[in-house]
């Protein structure tokens, strides 16, 4: 069996997920990566997208919008802004998303536009993955 490793996924609303992983992998600011037992100690940003964790029951998915992962030779630990299984993402939901997305970037400051652009491109990339509509303009 796979070495495991400690798993933790919490956000502002409520702590999500906290077990064993073989791998957990991470929709990184700086592109997608795989963490496992033994990893190198890594902080990295999460861009908008899912989170998939194999364990030992198998495989879980999770939607996240944003924050931050640490990983450690013994865990890994995702800080999420928000946070949900991907079984309680309904169109509604997305809708959601999205919306604060598109005013977040309507109201940056120029120097945040181009990164507040992507975040509503990467959202709805995570809604055509789950067979959902972004509803952006």
């Amino acid at each position: 069996m796979a070495d495991m490793m400690q798993f933790d996924l919490v956000s502002p609303a409520r702590r999500l997920a906290s077990g064993e992983a073989s791998a957990v992998q991470i929709p990184g600011a700086d592109g997608d990566f795989t963490a496992m037992a033994n990893h190198a100690p890594t902080i990295a940003t999460l861009r908008p997208g899912i989170v998939t964790v194999q364990g030992a029951s198998g495989e879980e998915k999770y939607v996240v919008t944003g924050g931050f992962a640490e990983i450690s030779p013994s865990g890994t630990s995702v800080l999420a802004e928000r946070a949900m299984p991907v079984s309680e993402v309904t169109q509604e939901v997305m809708d959601e998303f999205v919306t604060a997305a598109v005013a977040a970037r309507d109201n940056a400051q120029p120097e945040m536009l181009d990164q507040l652009a992507k975040q509503v491109g990467d959202i709805a990339q995570v809604a055509a993955e789950l067979g959902l509509q972004a509803k952006a303009s």
